[in-house]
């Protein structure tokens, strides 16, 4: 790519993306009128996991777009567009400073190799950068050949697992599985969760100066910051209303309350119940959060109108305990969202897989032997790629995204048994499909030009 003539490369980028967005037209037009059979389907229920790109959980699953057809795609270069010879060292970021991480051989050729061939799925490997601007150079203009060069673990980026054991990979193969599926904004956890509540940035005008992104005249970055020079929030910033960690000293830091609206309010509108459920929520209210208690994994906590001392937070922000209860009692609301604790949320560095798969697992097995099973529908997606490569460039849509592909599995009684869904989607496909299930008011542009996720599902036969 270093000697490329830039037209050049320009009108391969730009016929790539028209071919792509050309067979997912119908993705990006009016989603059609939904089935008659769609009022079957009494209950909604989002299970949200960390960090993991397909390639990395599924791109060995046997139909899938994954990594063998990644393997065509361009090596990893450095930052002068130079091929690697071999990937740069994987780094354990686990350590202070980060250092080698020695399971690992110090000469991986430059391309996609298995994590599992050096570290068991039960052991946690080093956490990966993965951040608003990082994550734009990664995809070097749908190049998709910066992941290791920008990755501060080194070529851990181009790791990926065999899942055949996994019990993801069981319920994929008996529903479906969507392999074109993408998160909706470039960047983090934190950007993420707010796209699958509001399909929204958050702003935070008049942020303090350290916290905001220095680019150059082209926009690209000079100095990393959580908040762009035009006043959104991007990058992990914690709520004023908290809870957030006792590290944040100063008040200025914390992201004012957020009054756009969300999927919540177009619910409670319709008179539609619904919660979101945060493992360790209550403890962490109670100021005694758990070890692996993410404060940024629970959005709704940003929003004015949830509150401290507010009905609706009591009302709709409650523990994951009580989830896993309801699942047992059949006493779940309409909607549920379903946020693990960390160690059970399969986030590199402070989980590991196979723990956070067993639990999921178990989860979803609760689920269909639960009284809600034959009318429910459960997704299970993963709020980003945690700075792991894919291959698949990401449409053009907006300045927020989306991003990269990231496994999404739909399992119910209703979904295609055995089935890849290979429609474009991105987060915001599940905020279509409650609202074409409820008849709710879109909450942006994204959300209401989605594909509303109908061609996993099949009334037929019931």
């Amino acid at each position: 790519m270093k000697n490329l003539p830039v037209l050049k490369h320009l009108f391969l980028l730009v016929a790539f993306l028209f071919h792509l967005l050309g067979n997912t037209s119908g993705a990006l037009a009016a989603a059609p009128q939904p089935e008659e059979g769609l009022a079957n389907v009494k209950y909604i229920i989002v299970i949200y996991l960390e960090n993991r790109s397909f390639n990395n959980l599924f791109g060995m699953f046997p139909g899938a777009q994954g990594v063998e057809q990644g393997l065509a795609a361009a090596p990893q270069t450095d930052f002068t567009g130079e091929a690697y010879k071999t990937l740069p060292p994987v780094m354990d970021t686990n350590k202070k400073p980060p250092v080698v991480d020695l399971r690992f051989p110090r000469d991986l050729p430059n391309r996609p190799f298995l994590i599992d061939e050096y570290v068991p799925a039960g052991e946690k490997t080093g956490d990966l950068v993965h951040r608003f601007y990082q994550q734009q150079e990664q995809i070097n203009g749908g190049v998709m050949d910066r992941f290791a060069a920008i990755s501060d673990a080194g070529g851990l980026a181009m790791g990926f697992y065999d899942g055949r054991s996994s019990n993801l990979w069981d319920f994929a193969k008996r529903y479906t599985l969507a392999d074109n599926f993408f998160h909706a904004a470039f960047g983090g956890s934190f950007l993420n969760h707010f796209w699958l509540v509001c399909a929204c940035t958050p702003r935070f005008e008049n942020a303090p100066s350290s916290i905001v992104a220095k680019l150059d005249s082209s926009g690209r970055r000079i100095q990393d910051g959580a908040v762009t020079p035009d006043g959104y929030a991007v990058n992990t910033v914690f709520p004023a209303g908290g809870p957030y960690p006792d590290s944040v000293k100063d008040k200025a830091l914390l992201l004012p309350p957020q009054t756009m609206p969300t999927i919540g309010e177009r619910l409670t509108e319709k008179g539609i119940s619904w919660v979101w459920y945060g493992a360790g929520w209550n403890d962490a209210e109670e100021g005694k959060a758990g070890e692996s208690y993410q404060y940024h994994h629970q959005p709704f906590a940003y929003f004015k109108a949830y509150g401290p001392g507010t009905k609706a937070r009591k009302e709709h922000l409650r523990d994951g305990q009580e989830f896993i209860d309801a699942i047992a009692s059949g006493n779940l609301p309409t909607v549920s969202f379903y946020k693990p604790i960390g160690k059970f949320n399969l986030h590199p560095g402070y989980a590991d897989l196979t723990s956070g798969d067993q639990h999921i697992g178990d989860v979803l097995r609760a689920i269909e032997s639960s009284p809600v099973w034959a009318n429910a529908v459960v997704f299970v997606t993963f709020d980003e790629n945690g700075g792991y490569w894919d291959h698949v460039p990401p449409p053009l849509i907006d300045r927020w995204g989306p991003a990269m592909r990231v496994p999404t599995l739909i399992i119910s009684p209703f979904a295609k048994r055995g089935f890849i869904d290979k429609t474009y989607y991105d987060t915001t496909a599940i905020l279509k499909f409650i609202q074409a299930r409820f008849g709710l008011k879109p909450l942006g542009t994204r959300d209401a030009t989605a594909a509303d996720m109908m061609n996993a599902l099949t009334f037929d036969d019931n």
